[in-house]
């Protein structure tokens, strides 16, 4: 199938399609006149490369886990299992940093309410 007929049965845009096989994600025959190709098997692998990207994972750390894909075994899902143990953890500590920065703003916020509450209580 060509590229528009992919990305009608995944709902991924061209352009989207077009990144993941920049990346190394996705792969293609080409026609001779220069037209991308795909099989069927590339609609499930755009299906797993979109809930990657949907969690939250990089381009990168999806090419990393491709071999689980590509090569199921226990290795590789073992060390799929560990690098996406990783990138939770690294997102766990990005949303603490979030939290902690939310509740300096709330002290800002606060701040804020009782001057203004001054301000009023002052006319």
């Amino acid at each position: 199938m060509r590229i528009g007929e992919l990305a009608a049965r995944t709902g991924a845009s061209v352009r989207s399609l077009r990144y993941y096989e920049e990346q190394g994600l996705l792969t293609s025959t080409r026609s001779t006149s220069g037209q991308r190709h795909y099989t069927a098997a590339e609609t499930e692998r755009v299906g797993f490369i979109q809930r990657m990207f949907a969690a939250g994972l990089t381009s990168r750390t999806i090419a990393e886990l491709l071999p689980c894909v590509d090569s199921p075994g226990e290795d590789t899902s073992d060390a799929a299992r560990e690098r996406m143990l990783q990138e939770r953890d690294r997102l766990t500590g990005h949303i603490a940093e979030l939290i902690r920065t939310r509740d300096s703003l709330d002290e800002l916020i606060a701040v804020n309410r009782a001057h203004r509450a001054t301000l009023q209580a002052a006319r």
